[in-house]
């Protein structure tokens, strides 16, 4: 398969076929994000999108799952995407999955008919970076959405009936009150939005980037892990909505938690509660043990 530049992709695509439609991201202004830094954004050839699909069926025959990359390949024209999903629908009879990064911006730029129409022609997933429901901490990190802006884009997917994950970051807002704010807000955003799945990360820094160089010089703190698990917790406590999977298991979590709320909650905030309290760091990941 052909690719330019480091490929990203959710954990939960790691079974699927990584088709890259887009090269970058086309905000690219995350404070705390390095994936894409190195590129412009640009969107493929047609042509050549075509021709990589050629090639996965010549390779691997039948496909179940696909994944188009790279960051926001929503921003992609709605004619290009409903070209690139036929064709993939047609090459690959057993389809049944096509995932996507959606920015909230480009998001909201297609509104309710074109995200309707992508449904339709079979674009099942997306991965929306929610990262915080406090809108000062969104504008702190560089998202380029307000709160409201963000709510609308994933009440928007919600709406179009694309199974919507939402992806959250624990740390974002440092230590202290403004962390225990932005758990609450998130859990709030969280209830609006209603996304199936939430998933929860810990924001690690990232040399070269703009909050990396707020946390050298002190003025972005980095919580610790028990602060981390706090934020966990609030958000365990303060969401309400039925139905929704919570996932902690990423690498980057000090403590893989995850479950169903509301049926799971008591048992998840009890596993969080016993480390706060024991404060045992022998059962939380090693930092050596911890990924991106």
């Amino acid at each position: 398969m052909r690719y330019e530049g480091q490929i990203y992709r959710p954990f939960s695509e790691a079974n699927s076929y990584l088709l890259q439609c887009t090269v970058g991201c086309s905000h690219n202004g995350c404070t705390f994000c390095g994936m894409y830094k190195e590129r412009k954004y640009r969107v493929r050839p047609l042509n050549e999108i075509m021709e990589d699909i050629a090639m996965a069926a010549n390779y691997y025959g039948d496909l179940e799952k696909v994944f188009l990359c790279d960051g926001d390949a929503i921003a992609m024209e709605t004619p290009v995407i409903l070209e690139i999903l036929g064709e993939l629908y047609r090459t690959f009879p057993s389809l049944r999955h096509v995932g996507m990064y959606v920015g909230p911006k480009s998001t909201l730029d297609k509104g309710s008919s074109d995200l309707a129409v992508l449904r339709a022609a079979g674009l099942t997933k997306a991965y929306l970076g929610v990262e915080s429901g406090d809108g000062d901490v969104l504008d702190a990190i560089g998202k380029g959405v307000t709160r409201d802006m963000m709510l609308a884009a994933g009440q928007s997917l919600v709406a179009a009936d694309i199974n919507l994950s939402a992806m959250v970051l624990l740390g974002i807002a440092g230590r202290g009150d403004a962390a225990l704010k932005h758990a609450a807000l998130t859990a709030d955003i969280t209830n609006l939005m209603r996304p199936r799945y939430l998933a929860a990360l810990t924001y690690t820094p990232v040399p070269n980037t703009v909050l990396y160089k707020h946390y050298q010089s002190g003025e972005y703190q980095l919580p610790d892990p028990f602060e981390t698990l706090r934020e966990m917790k609030v958000m365990f406590e303060n969401i309400h909505i039925d139905n929704l999977t919570f996932i902690g298991s990423h690498a980057s979590n000090y403590l893989p938690v995850s479950g169903k709320l509301q049926k799971d909650k008591a048992k998840m905030v009890r596993i969080v509660d016993d480390i706060l309290k024991t404060r045992n760091l022998d059962a939380l990941r090693s930092d050596a043990m911890r990924g991106l």
